[in-house]
C-alpha cells in the first residue's frame, strides 16, 4: 500500500501542472499533514509549562525551534522530490542490516512517543469537554483516530479536508484566545532574544528540550520525503524544479501557520497565568480551570478544551502515516493503515492508563512533557542521515544542499545535539 495517501498508484502518477497555479492545490496537503504534528497536545504541555513558569523567556525558543523545523522539512521534501525515496528508504539503501534495525526501532520510539501525548492530550480534553474519566477519554481517543483514518476509504481528499478544518478551528481558537489574553507585545518581542539563563536554569534546560522535541519531530522528517516522493515521476530537471517550488511554498506556510499556533500557546499561557502569579500551572487540566474565571468568561474554557481535542486528533493521523512510511522504508513490510493504527496505539495506550490510572492529570501532564523530551533525543539519529543524504551529490546531483542552507542545517543539527547534552547533565548531575 502506498504510504503517501494524496498520491496516485504507480501506474497513474500525478505530472505536475506546467500552467495555472490553480492546478497547484492539487499537489499541496503534505506540509498540512506535517503541520498538525507541530501543534500536538505535547506541544500543549511543553508551551503550557514554559509560558506559566517563565513569562515570554522561551518564546526565542519557539523560535529557534521553528526556524530549525523548516530548514529540515525544507531538507526532507527535496530528498523525496529529487530522489523518488523518502529518508528511511535510502538510509536503508546506504546502511548495513544493523544499523537499518537500529534505527527503525529508534523511529517508532519516537513515533510511540508522539501517540502517547496524543492520547493523553486527547483524553484530557475529552475529560473536560464531556466529563469522562481521564481512562475513558483514552479508549475514547483511540476510537476517534480510526473514525478519522476511515474517511480515507472515502477519498484522501475527504480527509485533508477534514484535516484542514481542524487545524483552521485551531487557528480561529486562538486568536479568540489572545484577543481575550491582552498579553504584553513588548514583553513576547523581548522574549524572542536568547535568555542567558537558559544555561543555568535546569527548569528551563528540560523545557526548552521538549519544545525543540515538540517542534522538530523526527518522524515527520520520514513522513514528508515519503508523501512527496512522487511528485516528480520523471525525475527530469524542470519537474523536478516545478515539483521543489510547489513543495517549498506549502511546507514554509504550513510551518509558519504552526508557529504562530505554538507561539500564541506560550504567548496565552505567558499572559494570563505567570502575569497573574500561577507560575506552578504544567496541567492542561488546571489550565482549563483558571483560565476562565481569569479572562472572565467561560468560553474561554471551551475554546481551550475543543482547541485541545482538534489538535490531539488530527495529529493522530500523521502519527500513523509517518509509522506506516518508517515501517515500510526500513523493513519494506507494509501493513493496512487499519492495523498499523492500531499497532501504534496499543503501544501508546499502555503507558498512557499506566499514568493517568496511577497519578491521574499529574501523571498525564508529566507523561505529556517527557514524551517531548524523548523526542528531542532521538531527533540526531534523523536529522544527521537527512543532511548527509541532502548533501550527497551522487544522491542529489545538481540538487544537492550545499552552501549557507548546509552550513544552517549542521549548525542545527550541532545546537539539538548540544541541548540534549545539556539536557542529559542537569539530569545526572543537577540539582
Amino acid at each position: 500500500m502506498n504510504t503517501n495517501p494524496f498520491a496516485l498508484r504507480p501506474n497513474r502518477r500525478r505530472r505536475l501542472p506546467e500552467k495555472g497555479p490553480a492546478h497547484w492545490f492539487s499537489f499541496v496537503g503534505a506540509g498540512a499533514l506535517i503541520a498538525v504534528g507541530y501543534i500536538d497536545p505535547g506541544n500543549w504541555a511543553t508551551a503550557l509549562g514554559a509560558g506559566a513558569g517563565y513569562g515570554y523567556q522561551l518564546l526565542g525558543m519557539v523560535v529557534l525551534a521553528s526556524m530549525m523545523a523548516m530548514l529540515l522539512q525544507w531538507l526532507s521534501s527535496r530528498l523525496g522530490v529529487v530522489t523518488g525515496r523518502d529518508l528511511a528508504q535510502v538510509c536503508r539503501e546506504h546502511s548495513g542490516r544493523r544499523r537499518t534495525i537500529f534505527l527503525w526501532l529508534t523511529s517508532e520510539v519516537a513515533i510511540i512517543a508522539c501517540d502517547v501525548a496524543e492520547v493523553v492530550g486527547s483524553a484530557v480534553a475529552l475529560q473536560l469537554l464531556l466529563g469522562v474519566s481521564l481512562t475513558v477519554g483514552v479508549l475514547m481517543s483511540a476510537v476517534c483516530t480510526f473514525a478519522l483514518l476511515a474517511l480515507q476509504q472515502k477519498g484522501g481528499r475527504k480527509l485533508e479536508a477534514v484535516i484542514a478544518a481542524l487545524i483552521g478551528f485551531v487557528g480561529l481558537c486562538f486568536v479568540i484566545e489572545l484577543a481575550l489574553a491582552r498579553p504584553d507585545w513588548h514583553a513576547a518581542l523581548a522574549g524572542t532574544a536568547p535568555s542567558i539563563e537558559l544555561l543555568r536554569n535546569a527548569g528551563m534546560v528540560w523545557l526548552a528540550a521538549g519544545i525543540v522535541g515538540a517542534t522538530v519531530m523526527p518522524h515527520n522528517l520520514y513522513l514528508h520525503s515519503s508523501l512527496v516522493k512522487h511528485h516528480a515521476p520523471d525525475s527530469s530537471d524542470a519537474q523536478i524544479k516545478a515539483a521543489l517550488h510547489v513543495a517549498n511554498i506549502d511546507t514554509i506556510g504550513s510551518l509558519l501557520f504552526a508557529f504562530v499556533i505554538n507561539a500564541a500557546l506560550l504567548i496565552v499561557a505567558a499572559a494570563v497565568f505567570h502575569a497573574s502569579g500561577h507560575r506552578d500551572v504544567t496541567d492542561l487540566a488546571d489550565a482549563h480551570r483558571l483560565i476562565a474565571p481569569l479572562l472572565g468568561t467561560h468560553w474561554a474554557g471551551i475554546l481551550f478544551a475543543s482547541a485541545l481535542l482538534a489538535c490531539g486528533l488530527s495529529a493522530t493521523v500523521a502519527g500513523t502515516l509517518a509509522g506506516q512510511a518508517v515501517m515500510e522504508g526500513f523493513l519494506q513490510l507494509r501493513l493496512p493503515r487499519w492495523k498499523r493504527a492500531l499497532l501504534t496505539r496499543a503501544l501508546a495506550i499502555g503507558p498512557a492508563l499506566v499514568a493517568v490510572t496511577m497519578y491521574g492529570q499529574e501523571g498525564s501532564n508529566q507523561l505529556l512533557v517527557a514524551s517531548q523530551v524523548v523526542l528531542s533525543l532521538q531527533l540526531p539519529l534523523a536529522v544527521v542521515p537527512l543532511i548527509r543524504y541532502a548533501s550527497d551529490a551522487r544522491l542529489m546531483r545538481g540538487w544537492r544542499v550545499h552552501g549557507v542552507a548546509l552550513v544552517l542545517a549542521w549548525m542545527s543539527a550541532t545546537f539539538i545535539i548540544m541541548l540534549n547534552g545539556a539536557l542529559l547533565w542537569q539530569v545526572a548531575f543537577g540539582n
